[in-house]
């Protein structure tokens, strides 16, 4: 099963709280906390981790804080994927490390996961940060739909 880390996850959500400070104000750790119903600690971890990558950046002080670098819609997914967990691979092999894996010499597939994750690097790339904070379409139930449009007529 492909899963992302539940890090990432919570960087995706620490990310669309920050966007909500007004005119690039700077949000704190405890109210980010608050915000988002995570622990302090693994806010401020994602935090660092985050300024580390450049996707946030910290003030400190009295009146410091954390805030984005760029718009949510300027961060692919990619980049807080990256930043968090690394590289993208499905496979020990993808990431062109030699020596991960047991079969390597022998392997009769090697190479070939390669476009099939350069096509899910591709998908995750397309999708923004700001693509996953807007709210969703609500699609109606095919059979709610039909009876909503014949109670009509």
């Amino acid at each position: 099963m492909l899963r992302l880390s539940k890090l990432t996850d919570y960087a995706v959500v620490v990310l669309t709280r920050l966007d909500e400070a007004e005119d690039g104000a700077v949000l704190t750790v405890p109210v980010l906390a608050v915000r988002t119903g995570l622990a302090e600690p693994t806010v401020a971890k994602v935090l660092k981790i985050l300024a580390h990558g450049g996707l946030v950046e910290g003030r400190r002080g009295a009146a410091g804080g954390y805030r984005l670098t760029r718009a949510l819609a300027d961060i692919p997914l990619t980049e807080v994927i990256t930043t968090i967990d690394g590289p993208i691979a499905l496979t020990a092999c993808v990431d062109n490390a030699a020596g991960l894996c047991d079969a390597e010499a022998t392997c009769p597939v090697r190479g070939r996961w390669d476009p099939v994750n350069d096509a899910i690097r591709r998908a995750l790339s397309g999708i923004s940060i700001a693509d996953l904070a807007r709210a969703p379409a609500v699609v109606p139930h095919p059979e709610t739909a039909a009876r909503t449009f014949i109670a009509a007529e």
